[in-house]
C-alpha cells in the first residue's frame, strides 16, 4: 500500500527483513552465494540501501544468526511450561532441533561464540523459553546459564559431526600400535552396519552423527536433571 505521495507505507528494508532475506539465500544457494549484491537483488533495492541498516557483511551475519535462531523449535518447551510436566523430553526435542538447524548453518557457529545477544531479539526469545524451562525443571537460577552453555557446547560440536565424513576414523588407517583406538573405530563401524563412506546429505550413513548425539545428550541431561528425574 502506498501513501498519498506514492511511497510505500512499509519500508522495503529493515534489519529483520535483511536477516530473513540472507537466510533465504544461504538456505537455497549456500553461504558462498550470500553477498551484499545478491541480498540487494533479493530485497529489490540498491546495495547502498542496505548500508543504511548494517555496516557490512560482518553485521549481516549477526542478523542472519538471529534469523536462523527462529528456526529452532521451542514449541515442546512451551507445551511443557503450559502443562507443568515433560521438561526433560522437551529439552531433548529442543536440543535435537537446535542441532539439526545448525548442521545446515555451521558457518554461523564461530560467530555465535563471540557475538553478544544484545542486538538479537529472536535469539533472546529462544533463550528466555529455555531458561524458564530449566528453572521449572528444578535448576537453580544461578546454574541455568551454565547449563545452557554446556548444552550449546555439545550441540554445536554435534552439528559439525553431522557433516563429518563417514570414514573419519577409518580402522584401516589407524596404526597397529593404537590398538584401543582401532578396536573402538572398528566396533563403531560394525554397529553402524559396516558403513565406510557416505554421500553428502546422507546423514544416516555417518556413524558420528545421530546415535552419538542421542547418547551424549542423554548423559548430559542425566547430569543436569538426574537419570530418574520426573521433570
Amino acid at each position: 500500500m502506498a501513501n498519498e505521495r506514492g511511497r510505500p507505507t512499509e519500508s522495503l528494508v529493515s534489519r529483520e527483513k535483511i536477516g530473513d532475506a540472507a537466510l533465504d539465500i544461504a538456505s537455497e544457494k549456500g553461504y558462498t552465494a550470500l553477498t551484499m549484491a545478491a541480498l540487494a537483488r533479493r530485497l529489490g533495492v540498491a546495495p547502498s540501501a542496505l548500508y543504511n541498516h548494517i555496516s557490512g557483511k560482518d553485521e549481516l551475519f549477526y542478523l542472519l544468526q538471529d534469523a536462523v535462531m527462529q528456526l529452532v523449535d521451542v514449541s515442546p518447551l512451551e507445551r511443557a511450561l503450559e502443562s507443568g510436566v515433560g521438561y526433560r523430553r522437551a529439552l531433548e526435542l529442543w536440543a535435537t532441533s537446535y542441532r539439526d538447524v545448525f548442521a545446515s548453518h555451521t558457518p554461523l557457529i564461530p560467530l555465535i561464540a563471540a557475538q553478544p545477544i544484545g542486538d538479537s531479539p529472536r535469539t533472546q526469545e529462544m533463550y528466555e523459553v529455555v531458561a524458564r524451562a530449566m528453572e521449572a525443571a528444578g535448576c537453580p537460577p544461578e546454574h541455568v546459564m551454565g547449563r545452557i552453555i554446556a548444552m550449546e557446547s555439545f550441540i554445536y560440536g554435534s552439528a559439525w559431526d553431522v557433516n563429518a565424513p563417514a570414514d573419519l576414523f577409518d580402522p584401516a588407517a589407524i596404526a597397529d600400535e593404537h590398538s584401543a583406538l582401532g578396536r573402538a573405530a572398528e566396533a563403531m563401524r560394525a554397529g553402524a552396519g559396516g558403513t565406510t563412506a557416505a554421500k553428502k546429505g546422507q546423514r544416516d550413513a555417518n556413524p558420528y552423527a545421530d546415535q552419538p548425539f542421542r547418547d551424549g545428550l542423554e548423559s548430559l541431561l542425566d547430569g543436569m536433571l538426574g537419570p530418574s528425574s520426573s521433570a
